[in-house]
């Protein structure tokens, strides 16, 4: 089962579907491909290093990012399927150019998650998330980018790593397909991704572990206690590339936390290139992802680089992480 095959027959459920989201969703499995050829030729074409400045959120640049993110302005702009974009490498809205249809989608997106693990060829991704426009008409408006979460139509992330996986979902359920490079084409590889109610497995950069609240401090140190009734100790995995340790945490349960901390009181992950599409396909895969106090598909924002802190994975993970977060245990 191809991509285009399982797109157009995901298509024929909607008699009403005139295409348009289904050609914005092959266009970015195109981007896709694009991304993670040059990924794969990085270190033969000089794409490695650094660009020498860093994005509006104060992160280095390197100059993978800046080709992922042109890359992907480039397959979508001109499709007539979109009215604006927004991404975490860029200060202001994306606006779609006047010569190219205006379309009635918002295409949100990290170009390349994890990209610090560039030059140590380390897992790293893609991030998208499609939320249908507010606006009557305008190319550039910010109530149709600054929407909740729970708006969003679609969503998901391209891992390049050991090999190349788009993982997204409309809605019903979570799917994965694999690019196999000898056709050229992602092939459906994960049907109906489902994460345990419990795993065995945390996610947080302990690194930071003087600079969290006590809270996330006494969390960690319960999953790090014997407890064989519970499961416990809980093993850690850290990549320190959000899509890899996210899914991780889809296939195998447990939990990948960013809370606020000292250095980053708002929180260190994007609520709208980040936060919201991976809690669109956490909820859709059956888990459950917060704050640590609310839901995050609920949290409303004016400012389209908002941070927020992210506690995401089986639900009876994340329920007992909100618990000692929130001062419960």
């Amino acid at each position: 089962m191809t991509i285009q095959r399982f797109i157009a027959e995901s298509e024929r459920h909607f008699p009403s579907a005139t295409g348009t989201f289904s050609e914005l969703l092959r266009s970015l499995a195109l981007a896709a491909k694009v991304v993670s050829r040059e990924v794969r030729r990085a270190g033969l074409v000089d794409i490695l290093g650094q660009a020498s400045r860093v994005n509006f959120s104060g992160d280095d640049v390197k100059k993978l990012d800046l080709f992922a993110n042109q890359i992907i302005i480039n397959s979508m702009e001109h499709g007539g399927n979109l009215c604006a974009m927004a991404s975490e490498e860029d200060e202001s809205i994306i606006p779609i150019p006047e010569e190219f249809p205006e379309g009635k989608y918002v295409l949100l997106f990290d170009p390349l998650d994890g990209s610090s693990n560039i030059e140590a060829n380390v897992t790293i991704g893609t991030i998208f998330s499609i939320l249908k426009r507010k606006s009557r008409n305008g190319r550039r408006r910010v109530a149709d980018v600054i929407q909740a979460g729970n708006n969003q139509v679609a969503a998901g992330y391209i891992m390049y790593g050991s090999s190349t996986i788009m993982v997204f979902s409309t809605g019903n359920g979570v799917y994965g397909f694999t690019l196999d490079p000898t056709i050229g084409e992602f092939l459906l590889s994960h049907s109906k991704m489902h994460i345990p109610h419990k795993g065995k497995i945390y996610s947080i950069n302990e690194g930071n572990r003087l600079l969290w609240s006590d809270g996330v401090r006494r969390y960690i140190d319960f999953l790090q206690q014997t407890d064989i009734s519970t499961g416990r100790p809980y093993s850690s995995r850290y990549v320190g590339s959000m899509v890899a340790d996210v899914h991780r945490t889809i296939l195998y349960g447990g939990i990948f936390l960013y809370p606020r901390d000292k250095k980053n009181p708002e929180g260190k992950l994007r609520l709208l290139y980040e936060a919201n599409p991976m809690a669109y396909l956490i909820e859709q895969a059956g888990g459950k992802a917060s704050t640590g106090e609310r839901r995050i598909l609920d949290v409303e924002t004016t400012d389209i680089h908002k941070r927020v802190p992210v506690f995401m994975g089986s639900i009876e993970d994340v329920c007992i992480a909100e618990d000692f977060y929130m001062g419960k245990r």
